[in-house]
C-alpha cells in the first residue's frame, strides 16, 4: 500500500463499547434504562404483599388478638368481678398451669380426648380411602351421584345433622334401636345409649366420621387421579396383586396428600365441641367432656376464666406440634415455597 492510499483511507472508525462489559456506570437519561426497569421490578415484587395485606390484617384481628388475650389471661386470676367491672386482674404467674397440670381430672380428660380423636381419625381416613378407591371403579354417572351425595352431606349444617343422629339414637323411637331389635330379635326399645359413655361416644363418633368423610373422599380421589395408569397396568402385567399395586404404585403417589388430610383430621377431631354439645342437649355430663368442653366448663360454668383460658392455651400448644408437621408436609409437596 502506497502513502497516497493510506492518506485516502482516513482515520479508523471507533468501535461501540458495551458499558456493562467493563462495569462502567450506566446513565438513565432517556428514562427507559436499566434503573427504571429495576424500579418496575421492585414494584412488581411488592404487589403480591400489598394484595394479601387485607387478609393478614383480618387474620391478626380474628386470630392473633384473641390468642394474645388468651395468653395474658392465663397468667392472671380473672374472675366474674374483674370481667364485668373492668378492673385489672391480679397476676398469678404459672399458678393456673400448676393447678391444672396437678389435677388428675385434667389428665383423664386429655386421655379421653386423645382416644376419641384417634378413633375418629382412624375410621375417617380408613373409610374415606376405601370409598375413594371404589370411586375409581365406578361408572361416570354412578360416581357423579355418589359425589353429589357426599357434597350434600358435607354441606349439611351441624345443627341439622346432630338433630338427625339424636333422633336415630332416641331410646323410644330411634331407628338404631328398631333395627337392632329386628336383627337380634330382642327388645331394644327404651335402651338409652348415653347412660354408658362408651356407647354414647360411639354415637358421637358416628356423627363426627359421617361429617368428615366427604372431604376426605373428595380430596383422596383427586389425588388418585394423579396416579399414572400405565404404571398400574405394567405392575398388573408383571403379576402384582391388587394389594401390591396399591402398596408400591398407588400409595407412594397419594401418601403426601393422605398425610396432610390425616393431620387436618387430627386437628379437627381434637377440637370437637359442637357434636358432643348438641347430642347431649347443651348439658354434657363430665364423662363426655373433651378438652374443649372442659375448658368451656371451667371458664363459664365455674366462672374461672383464667383457668379455662389456660386449658385452651395448653390445647393450642399440643396442636402446634401437629401444625408444624402439617406445614412440613406442605413444604415437601411443593405447595409452600
Amino acid at each position: 500500500m502506497t502513502a497516497a492510499d493510506t492518506k485516502a483511507a482516513g482515520p479508523p472508525v471507533p468501535v461501540p463499547r458495551d458499558p456493562e462489559a467493563d462495569g462502567s456506570p450506566v446513565s438513565d437519561q432517556g428514562g427507559n434504562g436499566p434503573l427504571k426497569q429495576k424500579r418496575k421490578r421492585k414494584k412488581g415484587e411488592l404487589l403480591p404483599y400489598l394484595l394479601i395485606l387485607p387478609a393478614i390484617v383480618a387474620i391478626a384481628a380474628v386470630y392473633l388478638y384473641p390468642l394474645a388475650k388468651t395468653v395474658i389471661m392465663s397468667f392472671q386470676d380473672m374472675g366474674r368481678r374483674e370481667l364485668w367491672s373492668g378492673d385489672p386482674a391480679p397476676w398469678v404467674g404459672f399458678d393456673q398451669f400448676t393447678n391444672i397440670l396437678g389435677d388428675s381430672e385434667f389428665w383423664w380428660v386429655t386421655f379421653r380426648t386423645v382416644v376419641f380423636m384417634a378413633v375418629c381419625v382412624t375410621l375417617t381416613m380408613g373409610i374415606g380411602l376405601l370409598i375413594s378407591l371404589l370411586m375409581r371403579r365406578l361408572s361416570n354417572w354412578v360416581r357423579l351421584i355418589l359425589t353429589f351425595c357426599l357434597i350434600a352431606a358435607w354441606a349439611m349444617p351441624l345443627m341439622v345433622a346432630a338433630s338427625i343422629f339424636r333422633f336415630m339414637a332416641d331410646s323410644d323411637y330411634g331407628l338404631i334401636n328398631t333395627l337392632i331389635a329386628k336383627v337380634v330379635g330382642e327388645d331394644w326399645l327404651g335402651h338409652n345409649w348415653y347412660l354408658d359413655p362408651i356407647q354414647g361416644f360411639a354415637i358421637i363418633t358416628l356423627l363426627v366420621v359421617w361429617g368428615a368423610i366427604p372431604f376426605v373422599v373428595v380430596t383422596l380421589y383427586a389425588a388418585l387421579t394423579q396416579v399414572p395408569q400405565e404404571l398400574e397396568e405394567a405392575a398388573s402385567l408383571d403379576g402384582a396383586s391388587s394389594f401390591g399395586i396399591f402398596r408400591y404404585v398407588t400409595w407412594p403417589v397419594i401418601k403426601p396428600v393422605f398425610s396432610m388430610v390425616a393431620t387436618l383430621s387430627v386437628i379437627w377431631d381434637f377440637n370437637v365441641f359442637g357434636q358432643i354439645w348438641l347430642l347431649r342437649g347443651s348439658k354434657p355430663e363430665p364423662e363426655y367432656e373433651t378438652l374443649g368442653l372442659y375448658s368451656y366448663s371451667k371458664a363459664f360454668e365455674s366462672t374461672s376464666f383464667s383457668q379455662g383460658t389456660a386449658i385452651a392455651l395448653i390445647t393450642v400448644i399440643l396442636l402446634s406440634a401437629v401444625a408444624v408437621y402439617y406445614l412440613r408436609q406442605l413444604m415437601k409437596t411443593g405447595e409452600v415455597e
